[in-house]
């Protein structure tokens, strides 16, 4: 009997694939196979396992004639056409569990960098000073934090959260009824009138871009710090370099950017002569990571098996 083939293309923890050949499927791997060389082999296989390296549009699986599943290793599904795929009866699987430990560790980590002025101090005593007043930060203690999209990640953070003496920590998600211990769910006017730091933790949709633009930087009663873990497009960078400019936003930690490739991998490419970019890469408010809030050596590997268990959920004839 033929085992069922998997196509994946991007790499993956080991875990994966060992645990897709121990439920009796053949794993096919093209970690750099061009897209259109793939294409007219898609028929061939029963699964497609992906990360961020090609969008998954109508043209992809009107190839994949026999696909059962589409497994992101991620969070999020934003790459693929999720409408058509359902059309088509295309179960599609994605893993925010296996890496929000990790995005919160790293909002958090981000928020007290900021806080704490660690880029200015750092760049200052390598170039010779020693500015000890300059470097006066502030504490959480006392703040209200105000996280948008309170789903894996957003809870996640908040639980770290609540070692914090003296902290009020709010959320607001289009969900109703998904407040807890750790945050009290409120409206966007309420959350935008109390809170002094802002976490995103949204997923990328046509609701969802340009969330954070100069209408909301407006509305915010205090000045405020932004961290932003989720997606790049959920912010107006044109319109954060003004709330910067002008004392709005106090400080920004970005680990994503508008401006990345649809796989998550530059900036640099066509945005060279970029103003706002310019910007954030040389103030001493800002703090950027490459997209990797979710990217650790454990999630690496809790990622992984949640796409594994999930796809032997699926309890697809082999």
């Amino acid at each position: 009997m033929t085992q069922p083939k998997i196509l994946h293309v991007d790499e993956n923890h080991p875990l994966l694939l060992e645990g897709l050949e121990a439920l009796g499927y053949e794993n096919v791997l093209a970690y750099s196979t061009p897209l259109d060389e793939l294409l007219p082999q898609f028929e061939n296989y029963i699964g497609l396992v992906i990360r961020s390296r090609f969008p998954v549009d109508k043209k992809c699986l009107d190839f994949g004639t026999h696909l059962k599943f589409i497994a992101r290793v991620g969070a999020g599904l934003e790459n693929i056409d999720v409408e058509y795929a359902k059309e088509k009866s295309i179960e599609l699987i994605a893993a925010p569990e296996g890496n929000r430990n990790a995005v919160g560790e790293h909002a958090l980590g981000m928020l007290l960098g900021l806080m704490n002025k660690l880029r200015l101090a750092h760049h200052s005593i390598a170039e010779g000073s020693w500015l000890r007043e300059e470097h006066r930060g502030w504490e959480l203690e006392g703040k209200t934090v105000g996280i948008i999209g309170y789903g894996n990640t957003g809870k996640s953070f908040a639980k770290k959260l609540q070692g914090f003496n003296n902290l009020k920590v709010l959320c607001y998600d289009i969900l109703e009824g998904v407040g807890d211990f750790a945050a009290e769910q409120v409206s966007l006017e309420e959350l935008q009138k109390k809170a002094h730091i802002v976490s995103l933790n949204i997923p990328e949709t046509p609701e969802t871009l340009g969330f954070i633009n100069k209408k909301f930087i407006n509305n915010m009663h205090h000045p405020f710090w932004l961290i932003n873990t989720a997606r790049g497009k959920a912010v107006i960078t044109e319109d954060l370099v003004v709330g910067l400019e002008t004392g709005r936003i106090l400080g920004a930690g970005l680990d994503v950017l508008e401006y990345e490739s649809r796989s998550f991998y530059s900036i640099f490419k066509s945005n060279k002569q970029n103003s706002a970019l310019a910007y954030l890469l040389k103030s001493d408010q800002v703090l950027l990571s490459p997209h990797v809030g979710g990217w650790t050596v454990e999630s690496h590997r809790k990622l992984a098996q949640t796409i594994l268990d999930k796809i032997k959920a699926l309890c697809l004839t082999v």
